[in-house]
């Protein structure tokens, strides 16, 4: 046979391979909610551009419905948009969806230990640690809350020492929320020139925007080839390699010191260790205490910083709602004041406008996927063990069926009448179900001591009053503003009364 009938043999063959994978697809789809037909290999990768960007799955509601299958490389994601579909999901059927899917990135990040991305009797002992610890922090010698107030106080003097010079403070804001973490984690907060220190804000980072980008997706659907030949797979393992490496050298250090009462993460869990050597059961070892300390400082360091960023964003947009929060600040509490997170039952409209800025910034859209431990029911459908499943969150902070006009920042919203603050069911910015963040309460009382601390003291403006204000997004896990010039103008001492 002549090279061009071996040619047109291969093709044919290759059709055929095509052709079956394609009805494969085809007979697999119809067992699951409707969607985008997939393609073979690819499945809807092509017509979603490599990204599930929580924009263009919106775009499918209008002819799929709010639960919706796509379908990345041969594997089908049902994506859920909506409060009503998301609680469906994560709290009404928490126990079917609670686990989480062992997918090429998050094995390559975490590989089933740790708390954020763990499974069964390992998830369950190291969540009840997690919950344990950060009470017992919460009412050590040193609190968790005059940790952040620590920090809040060197952020203020830090800006103060600008003296309103236009500063990129998104990276300093960054120094001081990670140096919370440090503290809580570590037992030690970082000089902000340490390079140590810097290194692993970038590795968190990085992280972060390579486990909601593009190239994650890519990486899922094809892991050898990116491990082997993408850039940003193997960007994304040397930022683990090094951070890792400095967990464990914080760990060693721990480990050989003195015995004392435990008073940080690490302390704990390796008391832990020791309380239950021998349990066949126990979950607790120096593999889960390694994951689980690279959790919480980019987890935990993660969500406040950005937020933070999106906060002085607003603040410059709206100078009606800065100037209103630092009135009702000046009035409420004394400029001596330590601001403490009991202060946010006085100023309401203070807590609102952080509420507001929670949903607005639309931190997280998607957050870490889920998959199905047992066969379960959701909005209607069939829902078979083992299916991956995305909530929309972005859709739930902007559903219109539970905020009025959500595309317009209105801090009113959190308000009644009478200017009392009133929550709303759809504000879930830390998830629902018994996947929710353990650190609630923590990030809480960090974006309130510190954006109150912030707007009490200074006032924020771009360094060209008529400048424009880019609310542009770099997208990952996270949605973080573009790195900008921010002036803090340090607020005259009249304006504390």
């Amino acid at each position: 046979m002549d090279a061009l009938g071996l040619a047109a043999g291969a093709l044919t063959l290759l059709a055929i391979l095509l052709i079956t994978q394609f009805m494969k697809l085809r007979g697999a789809a119809r067992r699951l909610p409707p969607g985008p037909t997939p393609l073979p290999i690819l499945g809807n990768l092509w017509s979603l551009k490599f990204t599930l960007h929580h924009e263009t799955l919106m775009q499918l509601t209008k002819k799929y419905g709010n639960t919706v299958t796509v379908w990345v490389g041969e594997s089908p994601i049902v994506v859920l948009h909506g409060y009503e579909a998301v609680r469906d999901a994560l709290v009404t059927s928490s126990e079917a969806t609670n686990n989480r899917p062992l997918i090429p990135t998050l094995k390559d990040y975490a590989n089933g230990r740790g708390v954020s991305f763990s499974n069964g009797n390992t998830w369950k002992q190291q969540r009840r640690f997690c919950v344990m610890v950060l009470r017992n922090l919460g009412t050590g010698k040193k609190t968790l809350e005059q940790r952040i107030q620590e920090e809040a106080r060197h952020m203020v003097e830090h800006f103060t020492s600008q003296q309103g010079t236009p500063t990129n403070l998104f990276s300093l804001i960054e120094c001081y929320v990670s140096n919370v973490m440090s503290s809580v984690v570590f037992g030690h907060r970082f000089d902000i020139n340490d390079s140590s220190f810097h290194h692993l804000i970038e590795d968190a980072g990085y992280i972060t925007y390579f486990l909601g980008s593009v190239w994650s997706q890519v990486h899922n659907a094809f892991p050898w080839l990116a491990r082997n030949f993408l850039g940003p797979s193997k960007t994304l393992n040397a930022h683990l390699e090094r951070i890792n490496s400095y967990v464990k050298k914080e760990i060693k250090e721990h480990q050989e010191k003195p015995e004392s009462e435990p008073q940080d993460i690490i302390d704990f869990y390796l008391d832990q260790m020791s309380k239950n050597k021998g349990d066949k059961e126990s979950t607790f070892d120096d593999a889960n205490l390694f994951q689980l300390v690279i959790d919480f400082f980019i987890a935990g360091s993660e969500s406040v910083t950005t937020t933070l960023m999106w906060a002085l964003l607003y603040m410059i947009k709206y100078p009606d709602i800065q100037a209103k929060v630092q009135k009702e600040l000046d009035f409420v509490l004394s400029g001596s004041q330590t601001i403490c997170y009991e202060d946010n039952k006085r100023l309401p409209y203070t807590k609102a406008v952080i509420h507001e800025i929670q949903r607005y910034c639309n931190l997280v859209p998607f957050g870490v996927p889920h998959q199905c431990g047992h066969h379960t029911t959701i909005q209607g459908f069939n829902i078979q063990k083992g299916t991956i499943i995305l909530a929309n969150w972005s859709s739930v902070m902007y559903d219109p069926k539970y905020w009025e006009k959500p595309q317009q920042f209105n801090p009113n919203r959190f308000l009644d009448q009478d200017g009392k603050f009133v929550n709303q069911k759809a504000f879930l910015p830390f998830s629902a179900g018994q996947r929710m963040c353990p650190a609630e309460q923590m990030a809480r009382t960090e974006l309130f001591i510190f954006f109150s601390n912030l707007l009490r003291e200074f006032t924020f403006q771009l360094p060209d009053a008529g400048g424009k204000i880019n609310l542009g997004y770099v997208y990952g896990l996270t949605l973080k503003p573009h790195p900008c010039q921010i002036r803090a103008l340090v607020r005259q001492p009249a304006a504390h009364q």
